[in-house]
This record gives C-alpha cells, sequence and structure tokens, in this order.
C-alpha cells in the first residue's frame, strides 16, 4: 500500500506562488495516476488536477492556466505548482494516488494528509 506525504504549504499572499510536493512510498507511483484534491472550510473535497501514468493530465477549470501537475517517476514524487493564487485558492490540499494502474483516470485514490495553503487577500 503506497503511503503519500504532502509538503510546501503555507500562507501567500494573492497572486504569488506555491509548490506542493507528494513523496510516495511504499511502491512505485510509475503505472499509477496521481493528482491533487482541495477542501475548503465548510466544502465538500473537489479535485484540481490528476496526471496520468502516460504525463496526460487534466485540470480543473478553476485552476486552468495557473496550476501545474508534474510526475517525477524516478524520485516517486508529483508536484503541483500553482502560481497566480487567489483567495478561494485556500484549502487543504490533498496528494492523491490511484489503486489501480493504467487507469484511464484517477479511479480509486489512496490519500495523503493533506497540507495547509492559505491565501491571503
Amino acid at each position: 500500500q503506497v503511503q503519500l506525504v504532502e509538503s510546501g504549504g503555507g500562507l501567500v499572499q494573492a497572486g504569488g506562488s506555491l509548490r506542493l510536493s507528494c513523496a510516495a512510498s511504499g511502491r512505485a507511483i510509475s503505472n499509477y495516476a496521481m493528482g491533487w484534491f482541495r477542501q475548503a472550510p465548510g466544502k465538500e473535497r473537489e479535485f484540481v488536477a490528476h496526471i496520468l501514468y502516460s504525463g496526460n493530465s487534466m485540470y480543473a477549470d478553476s485552476v486552468k492556466g495557473r496550476f501545474t501537475i508534474s510526475r517525477d517517476n524516478a524520485k516517486n514524487t508529483v508536484s503541483l505548482q500553482m502560481n497566480s493564487l487567489e483567495p478561494e485558492d485556500t484549502a487543504v490540499y490533498y496528494c492523491a494516488a490511484d489503486r489501480v494502474p493504467y487507469a484511464a483516470t484517477l479511479l480509486v485514490p489512496s490519500w495523503g494528509q493533506g497540507t495547509q495553503v492559505t491565501v491571503s487577500s
């Protein structure tokens, strides 16, 4: 079973940037979709971005053009570069790893513990 540890969260002003990282252990991630989700206070957890084993990626409309997901299979890590941050991006960000290999989307995620991102106006 994969273990996921997120890092890189923090407090940033609107318009700023942060880079989140997720380190996976327990198995290689190269054949699995990886993703990021977020949960704001009082709201449901929502999809942010995913990257498939093929390298293809998908983004929520709210972050498209501002966030970039990437993976380094050699280091067993996935990252989320977040630019032009807005107060609405404030949330706990969770790394996700699919439990199903070679999937066309992120089907059955395992979760990290989350990292807080706070964007001040």
